[in-house]
């Protein structure tokens, strides 16, 4: 048994390194096209980087406005931004083709927004299977409403490192009242802060939020480890204080990557809001399914179920310890 504890181990850490396992790789990309009043047309691409690593990715219209090289290509510490400024007159930008480069061999979306310069805008999400579409300028839009609200479930689906962090709160808090005081905790305590971060309430660097992420992550890996061995853990006696602390802090790291796709101004509080829902949807699913899973695989196999829920904590511990050597890393400047 303990020989096969330790190859599960092995394969899931295999098979999440081989997966590209930093958290936030398959983060979302931003395209904004805004007209103003002399319908000069600016386009800003930001797209989402590891450390100086991006994706290679470019816009791409019909036009061929962002075939030159763009008036400035920066590289922050969470994304490279470009931006191009096409004079009016030019050729209209209604009915172009718009597509992304390189975007069918990723699993990143982009968000597209067109702005008119009477400031009524139009969304469209851009995926890998369906990486490009006309553009049509409709005389008013509303909130992009399904398309916020899908990011936010693709959102916490693809962060392994906020799952990771849940399915640890389910190994801590194991009994369903413990279980849902403890996600309740959690989600009250992220939903402030990304409602603060993504208002401007208050700002803080994302590389750093990313690095302590990791080390509370690590933090709870430790904390079942120690009730795994007995001995005295704050989480055992209080899971959801532990959850409701850290969720602050992932609270963050969910506003880092509604920043990079940015608010629409004429729907600020609906996108907001179904950003969050699809988060707790997402969460909700995923915590439903690690139910039934760990409930039929304790019926079906009880010394494997076991031998699990042993193993997990140190496979989260691991990965956990990666991430926030890595981001450290990256919020240091070191490559």
């Amino acid at each position: 048994m303990r020989d096969a504890c330790a190859a599960l181990v092995l394969a899931v850490l295999t098979l999440l390194a081989s997966q590209q396992v930093v958290a936030h790789e398959i983060r979302p990309a931003y395209l904004e096209i805004r007209l103003d009043a002399a319908q000069s047309v600016r386009i800003l691409w930001k797209q989402p980087v590891a450390g100086e690593m991006a994706l290679p990715l470019r816009p791409k219209l019909s036009s061929g406005w962002t075939d030159t090289d763009p008036l400035r290509s920066i590289v922050t510490d969470s994304f490279l931004i470009c931006d191009w400024a096409i004079v009016a007159p030019h050729v209209p930008l209604e009915g172009q083709r718009l597509w992304v480069d390189g975007l069918d061999k990723t699993l990143t979306d982009v968000l597209v927004r067109v702005v008119q310069a009477n400031g009524e805008e139009t969304t469209h999400i851009l995926r890998p299977g369906e990486d490009s579409y006309f553009i049509t300028l409709p005389a008013k839009s509303a909130p992009p409403i399904l398309e916020y609200f899908r990011l936010g479930i693709e959102h916490i689906w693809n962060g392994i490192d906020h799952l990771l962090f849940v399915l640890g709160l389910m190994l801590l808090a194991p009994r369903f009242r413990a279980l849902l005081q403890t996600i309740t905790a959690f989600t009250l305590a992220h939903s402030i802060t990304l409602a603060a971060a993504a208002l401007n309430v208050i700002k803080v660097s994302p590389a750093p939020v990313e690095a302590v992420i990791a080390l509370s992550i690590l933090y709870l890996a430790t904390e079942l480890v120690h009730v795994a061995e007995g001995r005295p853990a704050l989480g055992q006696h209080y899971p959801w204080l532990v959850a409701f602390a850290f969720g602050l802090l992932h609270g963050l790291g969910f506003a880092g990557a509604l920043s990079e796709v940015g608010l629409p101004a004429n729907g600020i509080p609906v996108a907001l809001l179904l950003f969050n829902c699809g988060i707790e949807i997402g969460q909700v699913v995923f915590v439903s399914a690690m139910l039934v899973s760990l409930a039929l695989l304790a019926r079906v196999m009880p010394p494997f179920a076991f031998a699990s829920r042993r193993a997990l904590p140190h496979v989260i511990g691991s990965l956990a310890a990666f991430w926030f050597i890595e981001r450290t890393l990256v919020a240091l400047g070191v490559s």
